[in-house]
Order: structure tokens, then C-alpha cells, then sequence
């Protein structure tokens, strides 16, 4: 085989939210495509868990819990990472968490614990390991979106609102880290049947109409995130940034289905 700009050897990611769902998926791709990986996030036993299946890969793992409330736990993923791998070359960006309620009696307790991990953790990761990326000019950092960042969903605003801001955020470090080689790009997950949601999608009228909006009429995988993670950690997205990578079976581009 000769070489591919999408083969990953040689190069180290740090992907927090990377013990389960959609984070899971994406850290286990890219060590499928030969990086090594920090799969991160805040309970210890899940990292543990997640960085041996990293090595049964037959890439290196790095154990390091955090929180991205916490900006010293960043700095000390970013200090471990440094020492295990000696750089860091992927940022994926995966925590997140939503409740659903009416807005009207949403509370701003709730409203702010949503948009302080999915959106000012984002900033908070990005700052950290930008700085470093921006020092080497090199770094890929991937965010994740979501179809609420362009549609309204029933009784998430929060989620919502704050996933409309990961994406413009997404598309402003593009435009202001380009100089330092830097691409920042973000992927926006369809619908995709996790341990944590199945019980709001199977048989529910809310994943009956999640599937009737779906072209493709059924719920992602979350490994079929994986080539998108791949492609834009590669050298193959080198002139892509600022981009918003839509995998969601059609949703978005949905209007009439039949």
C-alpha cells in the first residue's frame, strides 16, 4: 500500500467526551486509521475502559480524566498528553449534555450548566490546545454540532442554542487560527441510537417523527461518524476549515419525502 493523507500513524488526538456515544465512536476511528489517542472525559472507569480498547488497536492510550467546566483538568490533559505523545495533533471537542423542558419554564440554573459545558467548555479546550497547536503551526480541532444548530427542536432550546453557537464559533477560530495552521472544522451528528437516548427513540412519537424527517429512514450508527472525524483530522482536509460536515441520513436536506 502506498501512502494515504488519510492514514493517521505518527500523529496524536486527544478527544474529550471520548469514553461513550458519538466520542467513543470517533476516538476508536481514529485509532483505526493509526493515531494515538487520549479518550477523555470525567469518570475514571470509562477512560480506563476506553483507552484499552485504544491499545487493542494497537495504538498507545493515555488514562487522564476531565472535565471541561474545570479549565486546570484541560491543562493537565494537555500536560499528560505532551508527555505521553510528546505533541497533539487532534482536538475533538464531544462533551455535552441537554434536558428537555418546556422553555417557558426552563430554568437559568439548568439554561447555563447546558451552554458552560457545550459551548464555553468548547472555548475553554480550544484555548488551551490551540495555544499549543498554534506554537508547533499545526493542529486539527473537530467540534461537534447538531441538527439543532439549524432546526428547532421540541423542548431543547438550550441544547439548541448552544449548539447554533458551536458552530459559529467553529467557523470564527477557522477564519482567526488559519494563519497559525490551524483548521477547525465541525461535524453535525443526525439522529444516532446511543444507550443514553434509546429509550426517548424507540417506539416514541419523537423517533417515529425523527424517522419520518430521515430520507434514509432509519437512525445512524454512531461509527458512521467516524470517516467524517478521520477525514478532517487527516492531511487529506489540509484547505479545509471552517466547515460544518453534515451526517445525518438527509434531515437537513429534507423537505417533502415522498
Amino acid at each position: 500500500m502506498g501512502y494515504s493523507k488519510l492514514d493517521l500513524k505518527g500523529k496524536s488526538a486527544v478527544v474529550i467526551g471520548g469514553t461513550s456515544g458519538i466520542g467513543r465512536a470517533i476516538a476508536l476511528g481514529l485509532a483505526e486509521a493509526g493515531a494515538d489517542v487520549a479518550p477523555t472525559a470525567r469518570r475514571p472507569d470509562q477512560v480506563e475502559a476506553a483507552a484499552r480498547e485504544v491499545e487493542a488497536l494497537g495504538r498507545r492510550a493515555l488514562r487522564q480524566t476531565s472535565d471541561v467546566t474545570d479549565r486546570a483538568s484541560l491543562e493537565q490533559v494537555l500536560r499528560a498528553a505532551l508527555k505521553s505523545f510528546g505533541k497533539v495533533d487532534i482536538l475533538v471537542n464531544s462533551a455535552g449534555r441537554t434536558k428537555r423542558a418546556p422553555t417557558m419554564d426552563f430554568t437559568e440554573q439548568d439554561w447555563n450548566d447546558i451552554l458552560e459545558t457545550n459551548l464555553t467548555g468548547i472555548l475553554r479546550a480550544c484555548q488551551i490546545f490551540g495555544r499549543h497547536m498554534a506554537e508547533r503551526r499545526y493542529g486539527r480541532i473537530i467540534n461537534i454540532a447538531s441538527i439543532g444548530s439549524f432546526l428547532g427542536i421540541f423542548e431543547v432550546a438550550a441544547y439548541s442554542a448552544s449548539k447554533a453557537a458551536v458552530a459559529s464559533l467553529t467557523r470564527s477560530l477557522a477564519v482567526e487560527w488559519a494563519p497559525h495552521g490551524i483548521c477547525v472544522n465541525a461535524i453535525t451528528p443526525g439522529v444516532f441510537r446511543t444507550a443514553l437516548n434509546e429509550k426517548l427513540l424507540d417506539g416514541t412519537p419523537r423517533g417515529n417523527e425523527f424517522l419520518m424527517r430521515t430520507p434514509m429512514k432509519r437512525f445512524g450508527q454512531v461509527e458512521e461518524l467516524a470517516g467524517a472525524a478521520v477525514y478532517l483530522a487527516s492531511d487529506a482536509a489540509s484547505f479545509t476549515t471552517g466547515s460544518v460536515l453534515i451526517v445525518d441520513g438527509g434531515i437537513l436536506a429534507s423537505g417533502v419525502n415522498q
